[in-house]
């Protein structure tokens, strides 16, 4: 059977693409686990969008170059602040019950941004609120979502993309199938690491098909670590939102000790990579395994109103987050490099596209700032659907489907930014025979990146990590028919990847950290696009 569109991934990339493409053609959406376990369902912090009273899209423009100190292609966060409001309007239009306050959206800050520029729905589930909205509308069209149906290559010919082969992880069997348009969607690689914000499906399976079918990759070695993941003995390293400490929460060491201070002017608002390297030394020069957010100054009512998913889930361990300070440590959050697209989120092979956590458009930069994530979902999301169809022109009417036919403002060719240098392409070679070992466990891989691939680096431990990576990299050449198997293989691949991109990177910006190189240097702003030599 053939289709116009297959969407990989049930995340809001994967939802919202999709019913943008059910309205142009027909459209398999493919899962590897049930339609609702993504990355979404996890996001707290909310979606940013510029369109409070005060605030602008150049406000937003400046704030999110200043977060991605250097490395954000100014053409991309153009297009994703000038067409936040029209992207947050669909998702009105879709039902999204975003929080309001006397009728109007409410808006919340956090750390980088200069004004209240957060949208939240249901508090602190925003995430979820929005998935479980696009879920119910998808089920309610006609497109075909196959769930438990892991893809494992992207048919290639001539650089088109025209397929899939997929893995049905119920039955084992393989089948191949055929699309005009692929959109990657697969979200981050959060699991990986030994700690992780990320549900168990975020294996970076979409870098990895990308990768191995010819298109180029970006910027891995910017992998940006949440600074507030609970750190509690006997419960997961659950998300405490940014937003928490947007309200006033304080950063305090063991011994009750306020520090943020110490470390930057901006104190708790300042960016993700310095809160967290900032916890870290804490944590290092208190001799503690965490450090505590505190938000207990604040009326209870107020907390539990603005948090309740935060509030519930501490509550079921005992943790009463309204009298007691929150135990918190760095958790691995966020992909911000990827397959690499352009303005219209397409990628190097004619056909395949990438949307969300899975692509690199250009917006992050070495720092993502806060709650951008989801907005670059809509913005670029709308983009790739009007791309496949041959439109320049997007927005001005009234619903979605209308807005396809018109766009207030001219496309945006994508320019190099100021002072931003020549990419360095890497063609990490192919493990042989003779280097393979035994094939790892997720755990053990998980270990090495948190140990060695982390959010501090030093270039002799990287240049370790890669040989063992190379080795169990040449175990996986041909996994067996198992999900579990095939996801093993990519966060295998994936990881060797991050870590030559960290090694070439001689410098320190943003996520990234190198203690033998501690400076950010300009002679880096420039980016690290990894290809490979043998396509397949």
């Amino acid at each position: 059977m053939y289709y116009d569109y297959i969407v990989i991934g049930s995340g809001i990339a994967g939802l919202y693409t999709a019913l943008l493409a059910n309205e142009r053609g027909r459209v398999l959406l493919l899962t590897k686990g049930s339609l609702e376990e993504c990355n979404t369902r996890h996001a707290q912090g909310g979606i940013a969008a510029p369109i409070g009273e005060g605030d602008s899209p150049q406000a937003h423009f400046e704030d999110t170059l200043a977060a991605g100190r250097g490395l954000c292609d100014e053409s991309a966060v153009r297009v994703l602040t000038e067409e936040a409001a029209d992207r947050i309007s669909d998702l009105v239009y879709y039902g999204v019950p975003f929080d309001t306050v006397d009728g109007h959206i409410a808006l919340g800050r956090e750390g980088a941004h200069r004004v209240p520029r957060v949208l939240h729905a249901g508090g602190d589930a925003t995430g979820a609120s929005i998935e479980s909205t696009l879920s119910r509308r998808l089920r309610e069209t006609s497109v075909e979502v196959r769930e438990f149906h892991l893809v494992t290559r992207i048919l290639v010919e001539a650089n088109v993309s025209y397929g899939v082969r997929v893995l049905n992880c119920v039955t084992s069997e393989q089948i191949e199938i055929e699309g005009r348009h692929l959109i990657l969607a697969t979200g981050g690689c959060g699991m990986l690491y030994l700690y992780t914000t990320n549900p168990t499906v975020a294996t970076a399976d979409g870098v990895a098909l990308a990768y191995r079918a010819g298109a180029d990759i970006a910027d891995l070695e910017f992998v940006q670590f949440h600074p507030t993941a609970l750190s509690l003995p006997g419960a997961p390293h659950f998300l405490i939102s940014e937003a928490v400490r947007g309200e006033g929460a304080i950063l305090r060491n063991r011994y009750g000790r306020a520090f943020m201070q110490d470390y930057d002017p901006r104190g708790e608002l300042a960016g993700r990579d310095v809160v967290s390297r900032a916890i870290l030394a804490e944590m290092k020069r208190t001799d503690s395994n965490c450090v505590y957010l505190d938000i207990t100054h604040q009326p209870p009512n107020v907390v539990k109103g603005r948090f309740p998913s935060i509030y519930r889930f501490c509550l079921q361990y005992g943790l009463d987050i309204t009298k007691q300070p929150i135990p918190v440590a760095p958790a691995a959050h966020y992909q911000m490099g990827g397959v690499r697209t352009g303005l219209w989120g397409e990628t190097s092979i004619k056909g395949l596209y990438a949307c969300g956590e899975v692509a690199f458009t250009g917006v992050h930069g070495a720092n993502r700032l806060a709650s951008n994530s989801l907005l670059e979902v809509l913005v670029f999301g709308k983009r790739i659907v009007a791309h496949s169809q041959g439109l320049t022109n997007l927005g001005g009417e009234s619903s979605p489907s209308q807005r396809m036919n018109g766009f207030a403002a001219p496309p945006c060719p994508r320019t190099s930014s100021p002072g931003l240098r020549a990419d360095l392409v890497l063609s990490p070679r192919e493990p042989t025979s003779a280097e393979s070992t035994f094939p790892p466990s997720l755990a053990d891989l998980q270990k090495l990146m948190w140990a060695q691939v982390g959010m501090v680096r030093e270039g002799r431990s990287l240049a370790e990590a890669i040989q063992r990576l190379i080795g169990w990299q040449g175990s996986w050449q041909s996994p067996s028919p198992s999900r579990e198997a095939w996801e093993t293989a990519n966060a295998v691949l994936v990881g060797r990847l991050i870590a030559e991109a960290a090694l070439a990177r001689e410098e320190s910006r943003g996520a990234h950290y190198r203690t033998d190189f501690p400076e950010e240097s300009d002679l880096w702003r420039r980016h690290i696009v990894l290809r490979s030599l043998q396509p397949r």
